[in-house]
């Protein structure tokens, strides 16, 4: 298959993630489809409850460290240091991870880590695989790839299960099934676990306990018949060639001991360079995902050990758009990402549209740069509308555990895509005309005098709101689109200029 990078950086040849290849888009931009979100009231309902609940827990446990301010900063150096020595850490990987048994595999985009994938579960005879929750794969749409190739792939995680058992997609990073409520997983368990072998007990409630019960005896009898198990990486140390999966219910020991071979699929910025630097981000990443003070299971396997788990391990490093972030000279520290969501937790327009929204495999504020920065910015694509899709408040990178500057990365990329449209002259949206007749007006002080001046006819638009305050409600076409869901003050009597001028004479 013949590429053809644009660049390179570092040594490393710059490739962006091909257009409509895994799930990096959706089909619609982000205005169409939060407009559609925003009328479901359940879902709304759903994803308040839930991340409220996660950002006390978060809240709490983050209190308890005195040092956390310093564990951030840590956490932001470790990956910038790392991200500066990329190519020569991923060599030394590499390296480790042969010396150790295991196989490595370079893919460039989606589809030839899918290729690699399904090359290897063929070469073993296997029908189906066992996977550990990953948003490495689910980048790749490596399920439906399988598929395509008579491979079953089998989600353990519990919020996979339900998003693959309801035929849905995932809407948050840490709990994919997070707009979904305990009735509504009840109703996919009813109507799915039946076909699957899975015998429902009699009067099946929604309590949370039942539900769990019937998907281990489900899993169970799927953990103890694979061969062949599918994972991601929170974590690869390249001193050592050690990788690391941390989880909450026990899914990702069973499939990374149990099955005869292991494949893991990993994005090549998850790199730590020594095993000493793992003690930062075990302590940043339970506290910042799920507010717990460390993570239930934490797995760690280095190559292959004779009689002891998986005999054959293979590692896919995936690039997929990765090399073009690290060359953006802004952009590059979306590549620091630990996957906590704690910004998903905290954004306000997280809260009111869900993850489906944002089209990518990852939503909320860091989806919002990581995906366009992944498939590039053309200035008319699907992805250029989401960093548009945040107020700017700056919740994200307070909660960041390795102190992303998410905002400053958004107000960057706003900027990519008006260059972009305006270099492929293209008509000017209104905002850009605006944006034009406001430079205009700006550039001369005249010009801002007489505009100035010429809004106070605003004034003849007020009306009575809250009492005796007088608002400017509604505005006339086209600038009713503005007013139709937000009022504006009243324009000044008085300019400042005007004050100060005559204060002073």
């Amino acid at each position: 298959m013949t590429r053809h990078p644009v660049t390179t950086f570092l040594g490393m040849p710059v490739v962006h993630a091909p257009p409509g290849v895994g799930a990096l888009q959706g089909d619609e931009a982000f205005p169409t489809a939060a407009r559609r979100a925003l009328a479901d009231t359940q879902l709304r309902r759903n994803i308040g409850r839930a991340t409220s609940t996660i950002r006390a827990k978060r809240a709490a446990v983050v209190q308890e460290v005195p040092d956390w301010e310093q564990l951030r900063e840590a956490g932001r150096t470790l990956k910038a240091q790392t991200m500066a020595r990329l190519p020569e850490l991923l060599e030394q990987l590499e390296e480790q991870v042969r010396a150790r048994g295991g196989v490595v595999h370079w893919a460039r985009d989606a589809q030839e880590a899918n290729e690699i994938v399904t090359r290897l579960v063929k070469a073993t005879g296997a029908d189906e695989v066992v996977k550990v929750k990953s948003m490495a794969t689910q980048e790749i749409g490596l399920n439906e790839a399988l598929e395509e190739a008579g491979i079953a792939a089998w989600e353990t995680d519990l919020a996979e299960l339900i998003v693959q058992l309801g035929h849905d997609r995932p809407s948050h990073i840490l709990v994919p099934a997070i707009h979904r409520n305990r009735q509504e997983i009840l109703e996919i368990f009813r109507r799915e676990m039946p076909g699957l072998g899975t015998d429902l007990p009699d009067g099946l409630t929604a309590d949370p306990r039942e539900l769990a019960m019937t998907a281990r005896r489900h899993l169970r009898r799927t953990f103890l018949r694979a061969r062949v198990a599918v994972s991601g990486a929170n974590f690869a140390v390249a001193e050592t060639g050690t990788l690391s999966v941390v989880e909450s219910e026990g899914n990702g020991r069973m499939c990374l001991t149990l099955p005869e071979t292991l494949i893991t699929v990993m994005g090549i910025e998850k790199l730590v360079p020594t095993w000493t630097d793992l003690e930062v981000f075990l302590q940043l990443l339970p506290r910042s995902s799920t507010g717990e003070r460390m993570n239930p299971y934490t797995s760690m396997w280095t190559g292959v050990t004779p009689g002891d788990g998986p005999q054959e391990f293979h590692l896919v490093l995936l690039d997929n758009g990765r090399t073009a972030v690290l060359a953006d000279e802004v952009g590059r520290e979306a590549l620091h990402c630990i996957r906590c969501s704690a910004c998903l937790n905290v954004c306000p327009v997280y809260e009111r549209t869900g993850g489906h929204a944002y089209g990518s495999v990852y939503p909320g504020p860091i989806g919002a740069v990581l995906s366009p920065l992944m498939t590039g910015v053309t200035g008319d694509g699907v992805n250029d509308t989401l960093p548009y899709a945040s107020s700017l408040c700056g919740a994200c990178y307070d909660v960041c555990p390795v102190k992303i500057d998410i905002p400053s990365i958004l107000v960057e990329l706003r900027a990519q895509h008006v260059e972009a449209r305006a270099a492929s002259r293209r008509l000017p949206g209104p905002e850009a005309l605006a944006m034009t007749a406001a430079a205009t007006a700006m550039t001369r002080a005249s010009r801002w005098r007489l505009l100035q001046r010429a809004s106070r006819l605003g004034r003849l638009l007020g009306r009575p709101r809250g009492g005796s305050e007088r608002r400017i409600v509604a505005l006339p076409p086209p600038l009713s689109a503005w007013t139709a869901s937000r009022d504006l003050p009243l324009p000044p009597a008085e300019t400042f200029r005007e004050q100060w001028l005559r204060e002073r004479s």
